[in-house]
């Protein structure tokens, strides 16, 4: 009799242990009723309650005879996963405010970092530079490498979210230094080594930034070494592409050809075709990722949804000048023979587009923020490539910029490509205090909120269960954010609750620090941060680590038998 009885054991043991349902779990800390409820696959929305427990979506359905603490009352608003933005520049804002106002009044709760240049890891040197660089935002970096970075933001208290790429550039950096020149086979031995160790520490993956120096001095066959490590973790590789314009295409090629031979998922950053003759390239950008997909590669993009691009000023400068750090920048500049060459090579390049003036470290130069370069240059009685040198040398820094170089329909041809996600490549910022000592690229407050409003509920370009999808699941399953990205039972608990009727940007580039509106409450980890449009002052943000978090590769493993 045994052998028959212990199977039906079991199965009554397992029924025992099931999950509560809607119908069985009565309590939870948190209910959302009456929502229109966007699940973050693409699929149409049901109106339907979520119950919360702890940190964790616990039920979703029918809650009527369910209690909690706090009920929030959705009837009329979309609820949806939080938003997930890949490309985040937050990593000082975070030291100084960790509220994160712009993005969270956005809906976002997770902010990934790493274009290029990551918070780790640092040698003596590189702190020292961090420190004698940084210009209205001033910290201690007490911290080495990128997940004591990562755990110092989360103890010291932030309300998103936060992960990383490690920075190509800083690997360089920390082993090369700032100079123009290939790694000794030893030196990229080093470089493959601390990619080892962040990608165990829980790195994404690798980022780079090609367009500037010190990374635009990385031949593509270093960053395959650098890739074919991250790969053996899980991780993805991406990039800013080496151009953005004329060269465009190339720079694309080189990115995907990196997937190919590292065997790595990769993605380029802010995807565009910059300056109004390169527009039509985009087009064919998109049928070589098209082409690649095909293959079996897995490409992707992000975008923000505007046509002005924002850096530094100093960009503009070849890369040749930057050898050796800023401090040789700026000697060179003051050097006859070699700043008439700079000028010489700048005034053959591409016509300057309109350049807004955004940011300076000098109290001298910020009352020339939002002026162009163009009004300032006449004033001086200059062009716009010799005032662009003086400035760089006067505030010693890469002087922030916002260029208009893009496309408005190009932005929805973008949008309308489904391996699309969201990044703002912005910082988040407060309409308050240190923040508003410089200008900023309307980006930083509203790049989620425009999508929402004007691409989809103004312009049609896409609908909303799909651009839901494009901040939510599609980017946690790039990044392989475990239990993000979607409203399922046993997920982390990142929620937002916003009108569809009234999301919008508010932000311009004469006025860019205002919130957007139309969001009501957003939840992280379970936890209301934005509770009826205001913010809580809560910080339940955690640090999210990448694939091969506290695992060895298998090539790892082989090494140290």
């Amino acid at each position: 009799m045994m052998p028959r009885l212990f199977p039906l054991f079991c199965l009554l043991l397992l029924w025992s242990c099931r999950p509560a349902s809607p119908q069985t779990q009565t309590s939870f800390d948190l209910i959302i009723r009456h929502g229109t409820v966007y699940d973050g696959s693409g699929s149409a929305p049901v109106q339907t309650d979520i119950g919360i427990s702890g940190d964790t979506i616990a039920a979703l359905g029918d809650l009527s005879e369910a209690d909690a603490p706090t009920v929030l009352d959705a009837e009329g608003l979309a609820v949806a996963p939080g938003f997930i933005n890949v490309l985040s520049w937050s990593v000082e804002s975070l030291l100084i405010d960790g509220r994160s106002q712009g993005e969270i009044r956005q809906g976002v709760t997770t902010e990934v970092f790493g274009e290029g240049v990551s918070w780790g890891p640092l040698n003596a040197d590189m702190k020292q530079r961090m420190k004698t660089e940084q210009g209205d935002l001033t910290y201690d970096v007490s911290w080495t490498t990128l997940s004591e970075y990562l755990k110092h933001l989360e103890s010291q208290g932030v309300s998103p979210n936060v992960a990383s790429f490690l920075g190509a550039t800083t690997v360089r950096e920390y082993v090369i230094g700032l100079e123009d020149k290939a790694p000794t086979p030893a030196q990229l031995a080093q470089m493959r080594q601390l990619v080892r160790q962040a990608m165990e520490e829980g790195a994404l993956g690798i980022g780079s930034s090609l367009i500037y120096a010190p990374a635009t001095y990385a031949s593509t066959d270093e960053l395959i070494e650098l890739c074919k490590v991250a790969a053996e973790y899980g991780g993805m590789y991406i990039s800013h592409l080496r151009d953005e314009g004329d060269s465009l295409l190339p720079a694309l090629d080189e990115l995907i050809r990196i997937s190919r031979e590292a065997r790595i998922p990769a993605e380029v950053y802010h995807l565009k075709a910059a300056g109004e003759r390169n527009w039509p390239k985009l087009d064919s950008a998109i049928a070589r990722i098209e082409a690649a997909r095909q293959e079996g590669l897995p490409i992707t993009a992000d975008v923000y949804v505007y046509t002005a691009s924002s850096n530094g000023l100093d960009s503009r400068i070849p890369s040749w000048a930057h050898s050796g750090g800023p401090d040789s920048l700026y000697h060179r500049l003051q050097m006859p023979d070699t700043r008439q060459r700079l000028l010489h090579e700048i005034r053959s390049e591409a016509p300057f587009p309109r350049i807004l003036l955004v940011g300076f470290k000098s109290e001298a130069l910020k009352p020339l923020i939002g002026q162009t370069l163009e009004e300032v240059a006449q004033q001086r009685g200059q062009d716009q490539a010799e005032t662009m040198l003086d400035l760089v040398l006067e505030d010693r820094s890469s002087v922030q910029i916002v260029s208009f170089i893009m496309s408005e329909e190009n932005i929805k041809t973008k949008l309308r490509q489904p391996w699309v996600a969201l990044g703002s490549d912005a910082t988040s910022r407060a309409t308050e205090g240190v923040f508003l000592l410089s200008s900023t690229h309307p980006r930083a407050y509203g790049n989620f909120a425009r999508l929402l409003g004007k691409y989809v509920r103004e312009e049609n370009v896409l609908p909303l269960q799909e651009a839901i999808r494009r901040i939510t699941s599609l980017p946690a399953q790039n990044l392989k954010l475990t239990r993000r990205g979607a409203l399922q039972p046993g997920y982390f608990a990142d929620v937002v609750v916003f009108d569809p009727d009234s999301i919008a940007d508010r932000a311009t580039y004469d006025h860019p620090h205002q919130y957007a509106v139309g969001m009501h409450h957003v939840l992280v980890n379970g936890t209301p941060v934005l509770q009826h449009g205001e913010h809580t002052g809560a910080k339940p943000g955690r640090a999210l680590w990448g694939p091969g978090f506290g695992r060895k590769s298998v090539a790892a493993a082989d090494e140290d038998q």
